[in-house]
């Protein structure tokens, strides 16, 4: 017992907790804890035994959270929408302003638009009027490789 509270009424507690957790917070992040506290709180019911239970509820969560995960976040977070600027990525595109990434500075042209760009390699150069290739897209700039 817990100051006063039964074993069943704490893991009741902790199931709605962490349910209530996994309402409020996006992507899953405790149902398996949640199910834990579920059958640890089913095995209150008519086992006496703290460490039983306690031994149940990781067991059961770990277990879950082990066979479960990679397939949920394959699933769950699989839908990224690409966006008209994803088509450049891979793409050649022209150097219109020195790209120096320990002075922050850098410009690209890439399908007629300028861009702020930096390259791939933190102490990265690239002269004016050289030819890049866009490697990704981080916020508004371009990162770039020769």
């Amino acid at each position: 017992m817990f100051a006063g509270i039964s074993m069943t009424m704490f893991w009741l507690i902790a199931f709605v907790v962490l349910l209530v957790v996994e309402g409020i917070i996006p992507g899953l992040v405790s149902i398996w804890f949640a199910a834990g506290a579920l059958l640890a709180l089913l095995l209150s019911l008519v086992v006496d035994a703290v460490w039983a239970q306690i031994l149940v509820f990781l067991v059961a969560s770990l277990l879950l959270l082990m066979l479960t995960r990679p397939l949920a976040k394959k699933y769950v977070n699989s839908r990224i929408t690409p966006t008209n600027a994803d088509r450049i990525v891979g793409s050649d595109c022209v150097v219109v302003e020195e790209i120096d990434n320990l002075r922050g500075t850098g410009a690209v042209s890439a399908d007629g638009k300028v861009w702020t760009a930096r390259m791939d390699r933190v102490d990265g150069k690239a002269p004016k009027n050289s030819i890049v290739k866009v490697v990704r897209i981080e916020g508004v700039r371009l990162i770039v490789s020769q």
